[in-house]
């Protein structure tokens, strides 16, 4: 962990623009939030507060140190504590001394509205709240058995270099495009004591795009993903803010039961008080009110590229089969997804002319247009293929008619990319073309779709780009099409993947990874027989209904 002496203060002070962008990231939560926080991380004055500690990253005006006093209160007075015994209950920070006032007399105001002289509630404001920057303090005044607050937003750009590189050092996940917030969760699961807890509310984007796949890694493989309580709807904060909020609650164990859950508009105090007695209590493993609706899943999802965004019940649904099924790409089967052949020049390489050159360098083409109807349908474009059987280029002296087309479009050929990295192999397509899929039975996913989209190939074209492709050893490729043509397949890819407006969703590899299949050899002879038949006939409803069978499940919840 990184330290303010490591970098040096005299070359970190804070410049104005610096102190602009933490005045417009400071978004104040609602005070019935934070209670709702406090609640779920099980922060109570029945518990002796004075034996804990909590700590506040980015305290702003005092949002969560106002209900935090409160409840500090109440604790020394149930347990006979005097207010000097809280001195070290809490350490909240904020790089703004306006923000540092404002929070201590919140502090005290709070204090002395419950009672206790000013003289100490002014102390135990002061002891409490520092200004400095939470990312860059020393490892000792991060020790905490909970963490609460809402980190700032902050934009990359509004940092100055010479903090974002500390921040960089000291925070190992925050790379790429990270927002400041990334640090926040890093450095506050590090300071966590065995079995402490962070509840932080946040924008939730970390969960599923490319900057925040450090974190999840962090969090998936040394700590315990408790909940996640999407707010995208209500309330939350003072202002109107596009910001996807969530609630976290992360603990610093062994990954253990976890709850998911989403909010509507009519979220507000009272329901809060009542999604958190669910949770508390233990019971039902799902409840749905026009509120909230929530689930509980045995473990939270192990996956570091993504987490799937679903509603609370098809996410435990998920998590179930994530569970008790292997991954569609098993080298155990054979069975692996690959995306076509992408050229680099498709009006040079992509011909329609069977006359373009030797005939043994025309390689038919699956193309998107072709898959329209759910079956192939050939339109009659070719790869003019540069490429041997044995994967190496083919020597343009062998075949004059290639090279005289190569040398009639070589200006646009040399020009790509890929040929001025390798001018001698100025004719190459991107990708090398491998001569033994086109043989293979396959299923081709069109790119862009609203629902999965497989087609059979029995081994008669090679895939363009926009198609990505699946091969099995194992598999019948009508069951295994029947599979995936099914609303479950449809679940997971709607889980993960990035969807377009209109809906379109992107069916790339990295998603159809994510479905999870039984061994073919483990489905009844019966339920083969359906999921072939129901994809011969682009039959959703079918497929769906022999493959809740296969899977084991009674419905697919919405």
């Amino acid at each position: 962990m990184a330290t303010l002496a490591l970098f040096g203060t005299d070359n970190l002070t804070i410049p104005q623009s610096l102190q602009e962008a933490v005045e417009h990231g400071e978004v104040f939560t609602r005070g019935w939030v934070v209670e709702l926080i406090l609640d779920l991380i099980g922060y109570t004055p029945d518990m002796d507060l004075c034996e804990v500690r909590l700590i506040e990253p980015a305290c702003g005006a005092g949002a969560f140190l106002g209900v935090i006093a409160s409840r500090v209160s109440a604790s020394c007075r149930a347990h006979g504590r005097t207010l000097a015994d809280a001195s070290g209950a809490v350490r909240a920070f904020d790089l703004l001394d306006r923000n540092v006032e404002l929070s201590r007399a919140v502090i005290a105001r709070t204090l002395q509205g419950e009672g206790w002289a000013s003289g100490e509630a002014e102390q135990i404001a002061a002891d409490w709240v520092q200004q400095g920057d939470y990312l860059l303090q020393p490892q000792s005044e991060h020790r905490a058995d909970y963490v609460v607050g809402n980190p700032p937003y902050i934009r990359l750009e509004d940092v100055p270099d010479d903090r974002m590189a500390a921040y960089r050092s000291a925070c190992r996940s925050m790379s790429g495009r990270a927002d400041i917030y990334i640090g926040f969760y890093e450095t506050a699961l590090r300071s966590l004591a065995p079995g402490g807890r962070l509840g932080f509310i946040c924008a939730d984007r970390w969960m599923r795009n490319q900057y925040g796949r450090a974190l999840r890694r962090l969090v998936t493989r040394r700590f315990s993903m408790d909940l996640v309580l999407a707010m995208h709807d209500v309330d939350a904060f003072d202002e109107q803010v596009a910001a996807y909020p969530a609630i976290t609650l992360i603990s610093n164990r062994s990954q253990g039961p976890a709850v998911a859950a989403d909010t509507t508009r009519l979220f507000d105090a009272a329901r809060a008080r009542d999604f958190a007695d669910w949770c508390q209590s233990g019971e039902n493993e799902r409840i749905e009110t026009g509120a909230f609706k929530a689930a509980r899943l045995p473990h939270w999802f192990p996956e570091e590229e993504s987490w799937p965004a679903a509603s609370p019940a098809r996410l435990a649904m998920l998590e179930d089969l994530t569970k008790r099924f292997g991954l569609l790409e098993d080298p155990r089967t054979g069975t692996r997804v690959g995306i076509g052949v992408a050229t680099g020049a498709d009006k040079v390489f992509l011909t329609q002319d069977a006359n373009a050159v030797e005939f043994d360098r025309l390689l038919p083409m699956a193309m998107v247009r072709d898959t329209t109807s759910g079956t192939l349908n050939w339109s009659g474009t070719y790869l003019v293929n540069p490429w041997s059987e044995g994967g190496d280029l083919v020597d343009l002296n062998a075949y004059p008619r290639l090279a005289s087309y190569f040398n009639k479009h070589g200006d646009a050929l040399r020009k790509r990319y890929v040929a001025v990295k390798q001018p001698h192999r100025w004719y190459k397509t991107i990708d090398k073309v491998d001569s033994r899929l086109t043989r293979q039975p396959k299923l081709l996913f069109p790119d862009m779709k609203l629902t999965i989209h497989p087609v059979l190939d029995q081994g008669r074209l090679y895939p363009h780009h926009n198609l990505y492709f699946l091969v099995s050893d194992a598999w019948d490729m009508r069951v295994l099409g029947g599979l995936l043509l099914s609303k479950i397949a449809q679940a997971f890819v709607e889980a993960y993947a990035v969807k377009m407006r209109g809906g379109t969703l992107r069916f790339q590899a990295q998603y159809l990874r994510k479905i999870r299949v039984p061994d073919p050899n483990a489905i009844d002879q019966s339920d083969k027989v359906a999921l072939a038949e129901a994809f011969d006939r682009r039959d959703v409803e079918a497929a769906t209904e022999a493959a809740l069978r296969v899977y084991g499940l009674t419905e697919l919840p919405e």
